[in-house]
């Protein structure tokens, strides 16, 4: 089991969540994903630890970018 959190600018309501948690989620191995809005942290658990530039690539298809 694998958990690595990330920060996520420009979430600003329950749609950007949404958003962010269905693509992230759909990413190979992914079993849980959790966002706060208020922080922007998302945080992925996964089977295996997950490349960040995959989770980067999903994030910026839900149209946010992951904090440098």
């Amino acid at each position: 089991m694998s958990t690595s959190t990330y920060t996520v600018t420009g979430m600003t309501c329950a749609h950007c969540v949404g958003a962010v948690k269905e693509e992230v989620g759909r990413i190979p191995g992914v079993t849980g994903v959790t966002v706060d809005l208020s922080t922007g942290q998302v945080t992925v658990t996964s089977d295996q630890p997950v490349d960040a530039d995959v989770v980067r690539a999903m994030v910026d298809e839900a149209g946010y970018e992951l904090a440098s």
